[in-house]
């Protein structure tokens, strides 16, 4: 922005329309005061792309536009809107994931005990071996992607070199984790043209230069509007240890179009860059802003503090909805769904981290991600009246909401409902008290069709009061390798077996009920979970 004397207050109004950002948006200590608006809300959009044109056919029933940029390899993506709609990619196989042969059983030690017993060799980091059948000579290594799925992440890795003699992938850039670790045998190629087996997906073919596409039923590729990301940062805000980024707003804007390169995300697919980046910044306030169609985080904002975060919708995205570290910030109000779209260890709102505190998350509504809906690290943050459902659909060990590595968090007053585990693995939960949790408060919440609603692991001197837990079926508290729980008037309703594990990690325990569906052979036993529930806290 322009210079300007100290102190001025800037407003720049953004009328409606559609704006192509060729080059991200820096704004750095310079640019206190400054504001940037909607003329109205909803009606303003940035976007880091640019149209994709000239679709020709190719074959019976794909298009193809052709891509110089693409051709020379200084271009590439791995995202496609059309007519406004985020596309599948082409995947094989068309629906879960094949089962490679990769066999890693070294013990995981846990995050605080350094992770694996025996560090990964670069091979074991780099190789899979597929099954016969699944994957032949047709497989072109300059357009193929795999995802390597673990436990509670994954990885998406370049296909370098392929052995169809010994059925080996050569990964161009390694794993988080070994294939085969916790277990899991599922992968997953992205961007072929075997891969296009419904209309909707598009591949985008490196080796031709062509981004191609099978329309769907009355779509008209002569007609049709098609985006590609360029950028994977929109907005940056930027201050450093001499000069915080401070006192700067963005209000109204949609943010939409990024990319995201093909590389490990890490835990919570944390690796990948924001459409609105801050670092080093506070008292920002980022309010009323629609992100949506973005490869990475909507968010991703480091050690700000002080900051307030409103009433946005943030949705369809590869990655995190929300990610944020540092102090004395609120995120309220807002809409975070669909999330982890490309990268399924996505969290919809991951907050603190070490060293940080006094975090305020309250009223908002998550659901309908792969991973948890909020996760939580740091001290004295606070997780109030957040509704959270369709959670952990995909990976595992995660939570409605899960926090570790924090002391003396505050989680009240939430509904989780509809959280169920993805298959084999180690399971979902409505709230999770994971390693070095200590001292936290979860009080007065509701989880509804969860089976497994409080599970702690490496916890200590927590307290559960006053929650209401209903499951239509069995039901399972949780105390792995925890001490010094206080459990008094929780309410749990269940119609099956009721199972706790470590029991003696409780050490105070009072006031608690259970109510049982339970009626004689033949007879209908409906559940009274509203006479079970405290006064107006029954979920809608």
């Amino acid at each position: 922005s322009r210079e300007r004397p100290a102190g001025e207050p800037l407003r720049i109004v953004v009328h409606p329309g559609q704006y192509f950002l060729e080059t991200t948006l820096q704004l750095t200590a310079r640019d206190a005061g400054l504001s940037i608006e909607a003329a109205q809300p909803g009606t303003t959009t940035l976007l880091g792309g640019r149209a994709v044109t000239g679709w020709e056919p190719d074959g019976e029933r794909f298009y193809a536009a052709d891509l110089p940029a693409v051709r020379a390899g200084t271009w590439d993506f791995r995202f496609l809107v059309v007519n406004g709609r985020l596309c599948d990619r082409a995947r094989l196989p068309a629906e879960d994931g094949f089962e490679h042969e990769n066999e890693w059983t070294v013990p995981w030690m846990s995050t605080t005990g350094g992770g694996w017993k025996r560090k990964p060799t670069e091979a074991e980091l780099t190789t899979l071996q597929y099954r016969a059948g699944d994957l032949g000579p047709w497989l072109e290594t300059r357009n193929a992607e795999v995802t390597v799925y673990h436990m509670w992440d994954e990885s998406l890795v370049p296909v370098k070199a392929v052995d169809h003699a010994t059925r080996t992938i050569t990964f161009g850039s390694p794993a988080g984790h070994p294939p085969g670790a916790f277990g899991r045998k599922k992968y997953v190629v992205w961007n072929t043209r075997e891969g296009l087996t419904q209309p909707g997906q598009w591949y985008l073919d490196r080796a031709r230069g062509k981004v191609v596409y099978w329309p769907r039923p009355g779509e008209d590729m002569r007609q049709a509007t098609a985006l590609a990301p360029t950028l994977e940062t929109l907005i940056s805000i930027a201050g450093d240890n001499q000069a915080k980024a401070r006192d700067i707003t963005v209000r109204g804007l949609t943010l939409a179009l990024t990319n995201t390169p093909c590389k490990a995300g890490g835990f919570g697919a944390g690796h990948y860059r924001g459409a609105i980046e801050a670092a080093n910044a506070e008292n920002l306030t980022l309010e009323r802003l629609e992100i949506r169609h973005v490869g990475g985080q909507g968010m991703k904002l480091q050690n700000v503090n002080g900051s307030r975060i409103t009433g946005c919708q943030v949705h369809h995205l590869g990655a995190c909805g929300i990610r944020i570290s540092g102090n004395d910030t609120t995120v309220s109000g807002c809409h975070l769904h669909n999330i982890g779209l490309a990268f399924p260890s996505a969290i919809a709102l991951s907050a603190g981290g070490r060293g940080g505190s006094g975090l305020l998350l309250t009223d908002n509504v998550i659901h309908d991600t792969p991973y948890s809906g909020i996760t939580c690290g740091g001290d004295n943050h606070r997780i109030e009246r957040n509704l959270i459902y369709r959670c952990m659909r995909v990976l595992h060990d995660g939570a409605a909401i899960y926090v570790s590595m924090c002391r003396k968090i505050r989680i009240a007053r939430n509904v989780a409902r509809d959280i169920a585990t993805a298959g084999p693995g180690y399971g979902a939960s409505a709230y999770y008290l994971d390693e070095q949790a200590e001292e936290c408060l979860v009080e007065d919440n509701v989880a509804v069709d969860v089976e497994h609603p409080s599970h702690n692991h490496m916890a200590w001197n927590n307290t559960l009061r006053g929650n209401v837990f209903v499951s239509s079926g069995n039901m399972k508290l949780s105390f792995a390798k925890s001490r010094d729980y206080t459990l008094t008037d929780n309410t749990l309703v269940l119609a099956g077996e009721l199972a706790i594990t470590t029991p003696e990690a409780i050490i105070a325990e009072r006031g608690n009920r259970v109510f049982r569906g339970t009626a004689p052979a033949g007879a209908e036993a409906p559940l009274e979970i509203l006479a079970a529930l405290p006064l107006g806290a029954a979920p809608k």
